[in-house]
């Protein structure tokens, strides 16, 4: 079922709104909120509060599961134009044009048919997905191999074997550096300082 939500009046142009919209299309809501909280764009944050309207409406009217919506087309037209004006040299103005557009995002919970091409999903930036509040462990309690393994204890009666971590190892002595020359100031003679 489809679902559309509206803004009018938006205070962008049609034309940067449209290169918003080109990035979301076909994506899930929740990965095309993603992608337009990272987006340096302005007209990113008219564009995600439309969508999340129409993912809002799909929930509260018709009882849709937000996780299955996806975002099928997003429509920009232009609207009204704000006209001012500015003075100019030689006593003439010059126009300016305050654009405006209409949005019109339409999202879906149907599947995509199989001959239509399905856009890849966004990996998710770390910030955005959670991160656990303790440290992993394994089975056995230790930390997750992750970590720099220490070198396992001698039992009682053996000799530790030598704690040559293999960085020391294959470390090759420092050669020295020449010294710097300095360069000596000329003097002329009578400079005494």
């Amino acid at each position: 079922m489809e679902v559309v939500a509206t803004a009018k009046w938006v205070r962008t142009t049609a034309r940067k709104a449209r290169l918003v919209t080109h990035m979301v299309e076909g994506l899930p809501v929740a990965e095309a909120l993603v992608v337009l909280r990272y987006s340096p764009r302005s007209a990113a944050r008219d564009v995600a509060k439309v969508i999340k309207s129409a993912a809002a409406n799909a929930e509260h009217n018709y009882n849709l599961d937000a996780a299955t919506l996806r975002v099928i087309r997003i429509e920009v037209d232009g609207a009204t134009i704000i006209k001012r004006w500015r003075a100019k040299p030689r006593g003439m103005a010059g126009s300016i044009f305050k654009r405006t557009s209409h949005l019109r995002a339409v999202v879906t919970d149907d599947e995509l048919p199989p001959n239509v091409r399905r856009r890849r999903a966004v990996r998710l930036p770390r910030a955005a997905v959670a991160t656990p509040l303790a440290s992993p462990t394994t089975a056995a309690g230790t930390a997750s191999s992750r970590r720099r393994r220490r070198a396992p204890v001698a039992a009682e009666g053996e000799e530790p074997e030598s704690q040559v971590t293999q960085a020391e190892a294959v470390q090759e002595p420092e050669e020295e550096k020449p010294a710097r020359r300095r360069r000596s100031r000329k003097t002329t003679p009578g400079d005494d300082a």
